[in-house]
């Protein structure tokens, strides 16, 4: 996390962290399935990461808690098979809030899952443009 400028002695935070990824499950991927399914099958990922991590934001505002958690325990699972540990670490860390009932503490983390998905699904993009 790094701090920002002082504003009116307000400090900003700009919280940042670094997307995990877990290259022996990529590579794992790459064994199993060949290298261009297994390409193919990270750009479905990643595509189904996206519309559930819009699905969640939508979810988190106005729908029942119960397609919240669903909504959370899929994407947590896709990361989780694509090698994106930190993202799935996070999704089953909100899905603990939505269990618990904690509005606070659900919200906090819905926007960490949030900038967290967007870091990762930014870094498997990045991946994909590098040759080789």
């Amino acid at each position: 996390m790094r701090l920002g400028n002082d504003v009116n002695g307000v400090i900003l935070l700009a919280p940042k962290e670094r997307p995990q990824l877990d290259t022996v499950a990529v590579q794992a991927l790459c064994d199993e399935l060949g290298p261009h399914m297994a390409e193919d099958m990270m750009c479905r990922a990643m595509e189904e990461l996206s519309l559930r991590l819009c699905q969640m934001h939508d979810l988190a505002g106005s729908g029942p808690v119960e397609d919240l958690h669903k909504a959370l325990r899929g994407l947590a699972a896709i990361a989780e098979q694509i090698g994106l540990l930190g993202l799935a670490r996070v999704a089953r860390d909100a899905m603990a809030c939505v269990e618990m009932g904690d509005p606070v503490a659900q919200a906090a983390t819905l926007a960490r899952l949030l900038r967290v998905g967007e870091g990762a699904l930014t870094a498997l993009c990045n991946l994909q443009d590098m040759p080789g």
